[in-house]
């Protein structure tokens, strides 16, 4: 009994406890010394007028006070309901906007039109929001009641549908008169909010107000002042902040600014905005401006990103006796005699395979294979009438559409094509011979595959992740331990600016090239960052390819990622992802199961959602892949397998003479060590060369069927490229590409994704 009632009581004081921080998050948006509601509106077809919705909601309440600030954000003050809402609208079809603003809104109201409540732009766009994370969802729909009664019903019924497919237990909100909108707004403010790990554990910023200095006539830098609420976090003069696609910047200072949207009551001399209220009065406010905190150079965080390499790093320096004595203990217990071939050193002994020889009788029978294949016949030519009917009609025909065929020959880039091409054959031959190759003839294989290794065990084989480093890692960081880092990074209390304060904030060296790109259209988030996320690392990304992407995606090639906050460019290398200290290199993108994208970028601390897209000649952009980060490990092997493949010649009953796999008898002693395999599941090795054309004796568990093929697997390291790339160019609105493709007389539809 007594454990009965302690365990009652815990339940009852966690249950309290649960309420008391899910109230106190509620309390924490709209009201008093808090940030206001923040809503993005988003259309998911062309037909939606996100402005006809706002003008509804400013007009929902007499009393309600409306004013906007510089960088054109509404901002609506709801004495009623002792709320106050920030309403920001991206540019329609404008996907790095509408993922900008989604990231650090409150509230989105996705509002659906009733002539296509989501058309295949919004499909995308939504693909793009379920990968990166949804904040808390409204659905809205306006001009039902210029519908009739029973196609009123119908075209309801039909979006609510749509709605359920992906959004299960969510009602469609009809805005249509201002009771309606005025219960939107009451249904925003007391909805539960969802929460984004990656917004609520650092603190952001919304600019509301910016202005530029430079640093002097001359330069092209100077310092950015950005006005908004703090969120998520405390912000820290001495942190670093991130821009989106412009990469980390020092603050030197926070100010305190009056807030100018307060959560305004009528009638009240204290509180007081900008601009009049709806009922025409002006409202006037105390400007004051005070400096909260400058940053300090001692404990001010460095912009360093890379590591400087040491040139005497590398050196070797004499060792002592001492040294020279515990190694050579070490050495002589780990010491193992093998039988390998001549002139073969220590290091290349340490993975070659021990193999006991079996001795065959020379007695044994043999089957002789010929590899030569019947020629097919040629095919019949075709019918002469047949052609001449067919030449006629083209000629009929070229005089109308001659036209249509330029016009559509211009959408068309022949390079691109040929390349494509080439990548679709690549990625067939490699699903049908999974990592084979030709043994080069007019090289030696010794020295084609002198970088490549043979293992025992791909899962057991010990492979040093210190060994033959590339120069690029002595520019990255490391975690000694990442999860134990992470976990007391997440933990730390943080000082600065708190959530819910209006400041401005001082960006330090900031390019003019980035003020003159400020849009009104595209929100500007500015993210406090962890510690240590400007610094360079190996960052592994565990992706799928998306469902729309049919198109080959190889290593090694260009792509986009949206990580988290950050957004940058680089040249992946895929890998399998799986358990164990080695990971088999992928040379494509599979779409069948999820692969690891290593990469040399920043480090974010995970979980973070990742999407990844690819650009195009005419700068468009499609998605490609979906994913998370998985962690940051400079230390994860991605080895290379190539197989080389032979073909019997002679079988008999445990060995078999094999050729085509090497073309001389050098070639064969330097490979003699590695394990083979056969397609049937046949395992050996070689046991001499005959010859000195390639043929070779081999040994097998038992024997091989005439129609196997006979391989070797070796394998080597891979490291990513430094491709890394801050600065990326914002793709064209999905709502002008569907608009043009669709005005181009129907001759081609718009290729977009589901």
């Amino acid at each position: 009994m007594v454990n009965i009632s302690f365990l009652c009581i815990q339940a009852l004081q966690l249950r309290k406890k649960k309420r008391e921080e899910c109230l106190a998050k509620k309390r924490s948006l709209g009201g008093i010394g808090n940030p206001p509601f923040l809503v993005a509106i988003v259309s998911l077809s062309v037909s939606g007028s996100t402005e006809n919705l706002l003008e509804a909601i400013k007009s929902c309440d007499n009393e309600a006070c409306v004013t906007y600030s510089k960088q054109g954000h509404c901002h609506i003050s709801v004495p009623r309901f002792k709320h106050r809402y920030t309403f920001l609208i991206p540019r329609s079809g404008d996907v790095y906007a509408i993922l900008d603003a989604s990231k650090v809104a409150d509230t989105l109201i996705l509002l659906h039109s009733i002539e296509e409540p989501i058309d295949e732009s919004g499909k995308t766009i939504l693909s793009c929001l379920f990968a990166q994370g949804l904040p808390s969802t409204v659905h809205v729909v306006q001009g039902l009641d210029l519908l009739s009664g029973k196609r009123k019903s119908e075209v309801k019924k039909d979006i609510q549908r749509k709605i359920e497919n992906r959004f299960p237990d969510e009602k469609l909100h009809v805005i249509d008169k201002s009771q309606d909108a005025l219960q939107l707004l009451h249904y925003i403010g007391s909805q539960k909010k969802r929460t984004l790990t990656v917004r609520d554990r650092r603190p952001h910023l919304l600019a509301e107000d910016t202005s530029f200095e430079k640093n002097n006539s001359q330069s092209s830098e100077g310092t950015l002042k950005v006005s908004g609420y703090v969120r998520g976090h405390p912000l820290s003069v001495n942190g670093l902040i991130h821009i989106p696609g412009w990469g980390d910047f020092q603050l030197s200072e926070i100010d305190a600014a009056t807030d100018p949207h307060p959560l305004y009551f009528h009638g009240s001399k204290k509180s007081s905005a900008i601009g009049p209220n709806n009922k025409g009065e002006t409202i006037s406010m105390d400007e004051g401006i005070r400096v909260l905190d400058r940053a300090n150079p001692l404990l001010q965080e460095s912009l360093e990103a890379e590591n400087t390499p040491d040139p005497m790093e590398g050196e070797q320096t004499w060792p002592t006796e001492e040294e020279m004595a515990q190694a050579e203990a070490i050495q002589d217990n780990k010491k193992k005699k093998k039988k390998v071939p001549k002139g073969t050193s220590e290091y290349q002994a340490a993975w070659i395979i021990d193999s006991a020889e079996e001795e065959e009788s020379d007695e044994e029978d043999i089957t002789e294979i010929d590899p030569e294949l019947q020629a097919m016949e040629d095919e019949d030519s075709e019918n002469e009438a047949d052609n001449t009917s067919s030449d006629e009609e083209l000629d009929t025909v070229s005089v109308t559409e001659v036209g249509d065929t330029l016009k559509y020959d211009e959408k068309i880039d022949i390079e691109e094509e040929k390349k494509t091409l080439v990548k679709f054959r690549e990625e067939r031959m490699e699903q049908m011979f999974p990592d084979e190759i030709d043994t080069p003839f007019e090289e030696p294989a010794r020295y084609r595959f002198a970088r490549y290794r043979g293992l025992k065990s791909f899962h057991s084989s010990p492979w040093d992740p210190k060994e033959n480093l590339p120069s690029d890692y002595a520019r990255i960081f490391q975690f000694e331990n990442f999860n134990r880092t992470r976990k007391r990074i997440l933990v730390d209390e943080r000082e600065g600016a708190l959530p819910g304060w209006y400041v401005t904030i001082h960006i330090a060296n900031v390019p003019q090239a980035f003020v003159d790109s400020l849009s009104q259209e595209h929100p500007l988030v500015v993210y406090g960052l962890l510690p240590h996320e400007q610094k360079m690392s190996v960052l592994n990304i565990v992706v799928k390819k998306h469902s729309s992407c049919t198109e080959p995606i190889k290593s090694k090639e260009r792509l986009i990622f949206h990580v988290g906050y950050r957004r940058f460019s680089a040249c992946p290398i895929f890998s399998s992802h799986s358990n164990g200290d080695k990971h088999k290199y992928e040379k494509f993108l599979r779409s069948d199961v999820a692969v690891v994208a290593s990469m040399y970028a920043p480090i974010i601390f995970p979980p973070a959602p990742v999407l990844v897209f690819k650009e195009y000649c005419d700068e468009s952009q499609h998605l490609v892949a979906l994913g998370t980060v998985l962690d940051v490990n400079p230390d994860r092997i991605v080895a290379k397998r190539v197989v080389l493949s032979g073909h019997p010649f002679k079988i008999n009953k445990k060995s078999a003479v094999v050729r085509y796999m090497f073309f001389n008898r050098e070639d064969i002693m330097w490979f003699k060590p590695v394990e083979l395999h056969s397609k049937y599941g046949r395992r050996g090795h070689i046991k001499e060369p005959l010859g000195t054309h390639g043929h070779m004796k081999c040994v097998f568990d038992s024997q091989l069927k005439s129609q196997d093929t006979v391989l070797m697997n070796l394998y080597k390291r891979i490291f990513p490229k430094w491709t890394y790339d801050a600065h990326v160019s914002t793709p064209p609105s999905l709502f002008q590409a569907h608009t043009s493709i669709g005005n181009d007389d129907g001759d081609m539809e718009a290729e977009l994704f589901d």
